[in-house]
């Protein structure tokens, strides 16, 4: 389905042991799930790579015969307007100081849930990225000086996917309400291992 336009990217820490999204002040929400919305300026861009591999053909008898398929290795290059500021060192595996307030880069990077929602080409339907388990890391921070324009810096981070028990193994579950069998509910439970449906309070 080809889709247009960015609507939301929503994030959750996991607790790597549990593997349940992490609530309260130690996660990122009360319930656990960040919708960085309109307030905190959205997101540019979520641009996700390597889906799938390509294959290589594999010959006998002087004819391919079979195709020999890798798995893929998604990744995710995003670009927040206006995360918040200890949003974003959590996410990327850093720890605050309680002495100084500082936050110190800790050499692990956190499980990190996320979920991208698109629209199709004709806007009619919703269509979903669900990432259940990755790490996010950030590579650099571009500072310069304001001239008679403002030089903006925005949280440019990457995501690197990796497996999901809730999706058999695999990295990636796509979702849309084009499908009859579609529940936001039930989607956000697979994706964010350990939510509670408001609605439900299950």
């Amino acid at each position: 389905m080809a889709t247009v336009g960015l609507k939301l990217v929503t994030l959750a820490l996991k607790d790597s042991e549990t593997g349940k999204i992490i609530t309260g002040e130690n996660g990122l929400s009360e319930n656990g799930l960040l919708p960085v919305t309109t307030q905190m300026w959205g997101t540019k861009t979520a641009n996700i790579t390597n889906i799938q591999a390509a294959g290589t053909i594999q010959y006998g008898n002087n004819v391919g015969v079979f195709v020999s398929t890798p798995k893929g290795a998604p990744q995710v290059a995003l670009d927040f307007n206006k995360l918040p500021f200890e949003v974003t060192q959590k996410i990327v595996g850093r720890a605050k100081d309680p002495a100084t307030g500082a936050w110190i880069e800790t050499g692990k990077h956190p499980s990190v849930a996320l979920l991208i929602e698109s629209q199709s080409i004709d806007r009619l339907n919703r269509v979903f990225y669900g990432f259940g388990n990755g790490t996010m890391t950030q590579a650099s921070v571009n500072n310069g000086t304001d001239t008679n324009a403002e030089t903006m810096s925005t949280d440019a981070l990457t995501y690197q996917a990796l497996s999901t028990p809730e999706f058999g193994g695999e990295m990636l579950a796509m979702y849309s309400d084009a499908s009859k069998e579609f529940d936001e509910g039930k989607m956000k439970k697979q994706v964010f291992a350990g939510y509670v449906d408001p609605a439900s309070k299950l």
